[in-house]
């Protein structure tokens, strides 16, 4: 195992010294924040590729595959469809706000009064989220180093946290490039064909497995539907995700490059149910599901090769982790902090300290309640829960519906985030209840709110339209800076 700790600890030091790179870029609010609005098509279809494929994507992914077969890639499949609907639909617009944030666009939408509600559930949604990539440290320390839960967290946390603080998007940039290459060698060129020629082939894997794990709908239709609700939706709100499109250089390179990452997510999602399919073949009486990524690694792949696939694990999770956490960052400070004390933010290079401080102290506050939390699954759930149930129909109406209103938005995130935490307290947190039914809700309280108070005043929609058609947007630009490919 010496050459497999070798890789893993030239991993983690490389991203340290990539962070720390990084922080000579990040000299405005547009670098730290969303790396100056200048990614390319290459570097942007990587890392946006990165975020969405985390551990879930990856463990998780492997671990329906051990345990439903080919229909296992629903769940990392259904991410993939929302990030290609994102990049085909909306992302052009989202583009040419330039905002840093969901809560900004509405109040742009509807003409203010909405970012501070709005913002505190996307903040308990980003901060849910880098909790839950967080903690999937312990479970790669573990196999790696044999290490305490606590100690792993703390470990895997400190790394993400600190090329975040020193470096913002630019650090969380280059390393999320890092982490797609590490992933797609150790992932798709690596463990895939490895685990399909231990199982003995595609014909020994069928003749060995009931019929059931090569239904490519055998995970069953209403889970299906509920990954697509979750995730197909998630992905097109999120402000982890939305932040990654700020940093498109054009609105095309959003599309196209968005485009690109959805397809990759699509391949992902097969090769983790195939490698899932293969693990149940090679070690057909595993206890946990999960274990099926980690048990195939270990015990198959032969020595330097096991190194670069846990690692490929470590970027799955750190790319999540970092991109979750300068979202919970930025919509802390810019959403609710700022607005609560009541005063304008500052200029561009003032704000950065302010945003690295918020990025320390929210990467503080994830590693505690990392290490307090028990059941990720839960966190997870109620996250998304409430992101879909109080969000969607306000974001999706601003974009789609002229006759939406503020107090409709209020009435909607309001109704739909109290609907989805009374149905989980009803039907248990891992119902498939409370997104139904607290979307539907969500979906009601807009229309008839906004249908019944004064339409959004015109000269609030004309400066809509005009930043829709990247006019009129308040951007200060720091110092040119060659945009990278």
């Amino acid at each position: 195992m010496a050459v497999d700790y070798t890789v893993i600890v030239v991993y983690l030091l490389g991203m340290l010294a990539v962070g720390w790179w990084g922080m000579r870029r990040a000299k405005s609010k547009s670098e730290f924040l969303v790396a100056g609005r200048r990614l390319g098509p290459a570097m942007y279809s990587g890392t946006m590729a990165a975020i969405v494929l985390g551990g879930a994507s990856t463990i998780g992914g492997v671990g329906l595959g051990y345990q439903y077969g080919l229909s296992g890639a629903w769940m990392v499949f259904t991410i993939g469809l929302g990030l290609l609907a994102l990049s085909v639909f909306f992302s052009a617009r989202i583009a040419r706000l330039k905002v840093y944030t969901v809560s900004e666009m509405l109040d742009l939408r509807y003409g203010g009064r909405a970012g501070v509600i709005s913002g505190l559930v996307m903040w308990a949604y980003t901060l849910m989220l880098a909790v839950t990539s967080t903690i999937a440290y312990a479970t790669i320390f573990d196999v790696l180093f044999d290490m305490n839960r606590t100690v792993a967290i703390v470990l895997g946390g400190s790394i993400v946290v600190a090329y975040s603080t020193l470096g913002g998007m630019w650090s969380i940039t280059l390393t999320d490039m890092v982490q797609f290459v590490v992933k797609t060698i150790g992932v798709l060129l690596l463990l895939l064909p490895i685990a399909v020629v231990k199982a003995g082939g595609f014909g020994e894997m069928k003749a060995k497995l009931p019929t059931s794990y090569f239904d490519p709908l055998g995970i069953g239709g209403e889970t299906i539907f509920t990954y697509v609700l979750i995730y197909t939706f998630g992905m097109l709100i999120g402000q982890d995700i939305w932040q990654r499109v700020f940093t498109a250089r054009s609105d095309t390179t959003a599309k196209w490059g968005g485009t690109v990452a959805g397809t990759y997510c699509l391949v992902y999602a097969l090769a983790g149910a195939v490698i899932g399919t293969a693990a149940k073949v090679l070690y057909p009486n595993l206890a946990n599901a999960d274990d099926a990524f980690a048990t195939i690694v270990k015990d198959e792949l032969p020595v330097g090769v096991r190194g670069l696939v846990l690692a490929a694990a470590l970027a799955a999770v750190m790319s999540t982790s970092s991109g979750a956490l300068i979202a919970c960052a930025t919509v802390a400070n810019n959403d609710i902090w700022s607005r609560l004390r009541g005063k304008a933010t500052g200029g561009e290079r003032d704000e950065v300290a302010g945003n690295r401080a918020f990025i320390l102290i929210m990467g503080v506050g994830v590693i505690g309640t990392a290490i307090a939390l028990n059941n990720v699954v839960e966190a997870l759930t109620v996250a998304y829960n409430l992101l879909v149930g109080g969000l969607l129909v306000p974001i999706l109406g601003g974009l789609l519906w002229k006759r939406g209103t503020v107090y409709g938005a209020l009435a909607s995130v309001i109704v739909g985030g109290l609907a989805v935490i009374g149905l989980m307290a009803g039907y248990g947190i891992l119902a498939n209840e409370p997104v139904y039914y607290g979307l539907l809700s969500s979906l009601a309280a807009y229309v008839v709110v906004s249908l019944a108070t004064p339409a959004t005043d015109e000269a609030v929609l004309t400066a809509w339209r005009e930043r829709l058609a990247g006019r009129g947007a308040p951007e200060l630009v720091s110092e040119p800076v060659p945009a990278p490919q």
